[in-house]
Formats: structure tokens, C-alpha cells, sequence
């Protein structure tokens, strides 16, 4: 048998995503409508061959593709399915289908877990629940750099950002107006880089824990998370767990019941879903509902009902996880899986020269993109800065 045509799966690729089948069983995904697996596969070319490493990304953009092409990467695992219904051409018109003829031109291929990841026992939906029941590491500091009380609330003075928004030449085409200064900055959720991993003790208060829509063939996995804490928690303290947890945003939307305060509420039972959670959270009988985005009136539901919910814009409930998580699994299993791999493959008949020379190569990497964003931002009042601040 040959290893030299050019329908040989390149061999490290290969490993990656055996790697991911064992971290996240695509079993596991919700195949009634998600697409998950290997969407690109790009065939073994020595003459493009890439290092061995992997590029982590919720979404897989414009931007996302030229840093794998810049980095070199063999592979890029996409959170987020860059397909998920059926294409009836390939063309660059399409600025995703544009991204994936690119990579493919490149020999990079794409994999995405998605949902398989969501219902995994120590996935997505256990780090979320592992955030709101941790407990602060260290303690804010206040005005003066003096750390406040550990009493589990946030400052509500907004932190002033280091490094200034660009500013604009002008707002204003018209010579006989004098240009504005812009009044609103736009902040987006921090990258990966931002994430403190030592911020928060996760896990760490009391509580009981349970699947929303379990999974009927392992145990431990399935859709969405229900925790109940042992002893009721105030609202701002879960407030700023999520905040610590998933890197300090600038600010995220949060809606509870008219004639409520934040400092007057507590908190018993959350249900949890990253991304869109709709669907899943709608008829929990929970204090809280914290998801990546809820529609309009499903908030309006909830909070007639009683209900709190938080939201962090889609995906900003699944990126920190790359970094905090999944970058180290990922890196763990797929060395054990390149090691086992090259063993195989060399003790085979009819490998080519080409096809040796890669196996020979016991580097492997893997790195989460710093290209990566929700497309959503907030808008934020300089007024709210307070005077100190310089556009």
C-alpha cells in the first residue's frame, strides 16, 4: 500500500483529531441540528507541509484564517462549525466558504467539536458551573490600591482602561465646524491573553449539580447544568464570579425583576447553558438564568417570573474556556496520540520518504488565537470614566 497519493490525511491533522474524539465524543454533539467533525480535510503534501500545531478559535473569521496561514498551523479546531448546512458550491463570494478554499490552499484543515463540547463531563457546561459556584482568589482592589473587603461584591466604580481608544482625525466633514470630541469608546470582551486563571477558586462553595437534558449513554454528560447551592448567594457575588471567571469585561447585560435592587437579591438555584440558551433554560424552575444570549421576550418571561438573568453576548460564555481548559487537554492528548501515531505509521510498508521525514518531527503546539472576538462590543460612556480619562 502507498502513503504517497494525495488523498493521505496529513498524519499529524490526524492525531488532532483523534485527540478531540477522546476529549469530546462527537456522540455527544446535538446532531438533531449541529454540524460537528472534521469539515476540512487537507490531504499530506510535503511541498505544504506545516508545523505541528493547532490554533484554537471560537469562530473561525477572515482573521482567524490569516493568523493560522501566518502561524504556519496544521489545523485549526473551530469551536463553532464554519458549516452547517449543506453547500451546493465552494466559491469566494462567500467570505467563510472564502476562509475555508484558503485554508485548504494552505493544507490547513478544520475541525469543530461545538455541542460535543457543551455536554462533555468536565466541558463547557461544567467550567461555567464551575465559575459561579468558585469563590475570589484575591480581593479587588479600590481607589487607593488597597484591597477591599472579601465580602463577594464588586466595585461599582468602573475601572478606568489603561491603553486609550484610538481617536479619530475628525468626525465631521465640514470646514466650518469645529470636529468633535467622541464621547462613547468602544471596549470588547478581553481575549485570551486577559484570562486570570488564578482569579478565582472554582468550585469552591457548597453546592449540588445537575445535567438539564442528560445524555442516555454516558454518564455525567449531556446539555446544560442546574447548580443549587447549599446556602442562598447574593446576586452581586455570583456577579462577580462570572466576571473574575471569564476575564473582567467591561460590562455585560443583566436583567432582573421590576422593583428589585442587585444588593437585595439572592440566589439558590442557576441554570446554565453557554451560547444560546433559550430553548434549554426556558421552563427551569431556577432563581438565575446564565446563558450567552437570550431573546428579548424570553428575558421579559423570566424576570415576570421572578427570574434573574445574566448574559455575556454569545460566545463570550465559551472563549475563556480555551484557554483555561481546553488548550491544556488538548495539548496533553494529542502528544500521547502523535507519539502513537508515529509508531504506527513508520512500522508500515510503503511509506514514503516524504511521509517519514514528517514523522520523524515530535513537536507539537497548540495555541489559542488572539484574532478571535465576539463581533459584539460595548459602547461606553468616557463620561462614566470618570474626568481622568483622555481620548
Amino acid at each position: 500500500m502507498s502513503f504517497t497519493t494525495a488523498t493521505t490525511t496529513a498524519p499529524f491533522s490526524k492525531a488532532v483529531v483523534n485527540a478531540m474524539r477522546k476529549l469530546y465524543p462527537e456522540a455527544l454533539a446535538d446532531k438533531s441540528w449541529d454540524n460537528t467533525g472534521l469539515l476540512l480535510e487537507s490531504p499530506f503534501d510535503p511541498l505544504r507541509r506545516q508545523m505541528n500545531s493547532v490554533l484554537l478559535t471560537v469562530d473561525l473569521t477572515k482573521a482567524v484564517a490569516d493568523e493560522a496561514i501566518e502561524r504556519n498551523d496544521s489545523i485549526v479546531v473551530a469551536y463553532h462549525p464554519i458549516i452547517f448546512r449543506g453547500l451546493k458550491s465552494l466559491t469566494s463570494a462567500n467570505s467563510q466558504q472564502q476562509s475555508l478554499l484558503r485554508l485548504a490552499a494552505e493544507g490547513i484543515s478544520v475541525y469543530c467539536p461545538h455541542t460535543a463540547v457543551d455536554a462533555a463531563p468536565g466541558g463547557l457546561g461544567d467550567w461555567l458551573a464551575d465559575i459561579v459556584t468558585g469563590t475570589p482568589a484575591t480581593a479587588p482592589e479600590n481607589e487607593e490600591g488597597d484591597p477591599e473587603q472579601t465580602d463577594g461584591a464588586s466595585s461599582t466604580k468602573p475601572s478606568i482602561p489603561s491603553t486609550p481608544a484610538s481617536k479619530p482625525s475628525s468626525l465631521n466633514d465640514d470646514p466650518f465646524q469645529e470636529p468633535k470630541r467622541p464621547v462613547f469608546m468602544l471596549q470588547h470582551h478581553p481575549s485570551q491573553l486577559n484570562v486570570k486563571d488564578g482569579d478565582l477558586k472554582l468550585a469552591a462553595t457548597s453546592h449540588e449539580r445537575s445535567i438539564i437534558k442528560p445524555n442516555e449513554t454516558t454518564e455525567g454528560a449531556g446539555m446544560g447544568r442546574i447548580v443549587r447551592f447549599n446556602k442562598p448567594q447574593p446576586l452581586y457575588a455570583i456577579i462577580e464570579r462570572i466576571g473574575r471567571g471569564l476575564g473582567n469585561p467591561k460590562g455585560f447585560p443583566i436583567a432582573i425583576p421590576q422593583g428589585k435592587q442587585i444588593e437585595e437579591m439572592s440566589i439558590s438555584s442557576i441554570g446554565i447553558c453557554a451560547g444560546s440558551g433559550g430553548s434549554l433554560l426556558n421552563d427551569l424552575d431556577v432563581d438565575l438564568l446564565f446563558t450567552g444570549e437570550l431573546s428579548h421576550h424570553e428575558a421579559l418571561a423570566a424576570i415576570e417570573k421572578g427570574q434573574c438573568v445574566i448574559t455575556l453576548f454569545h460566545s463570550n460564555t465559551e472563549r475563556g474556556f480555551l484557554h483555561s481548559v481546553m488548550r491544556t487537554q488538548l495539548l496533553e492528548a494529542v502528544q500521547e496520540e502523535w507519539q502513537k501515531l508515529r509508531g504506527e505509521m513508520k512500522g508500515m510498508e510503503g511509506v514514503s520518504n516524504e511521509l517519514l521525514e514528517a514523522l520523524e518531527d515530535d513537536y507539537v503546539g497548540v495555541e489559542v488565537s488572539e484574532r478571535d472576538r465576539d463581533p459584539y462590543g460595548i459602547v461606553i460612556s468616557k463620561a462614566e470614566l470618570g474626568e481622568g480619562y483622555v481620548g
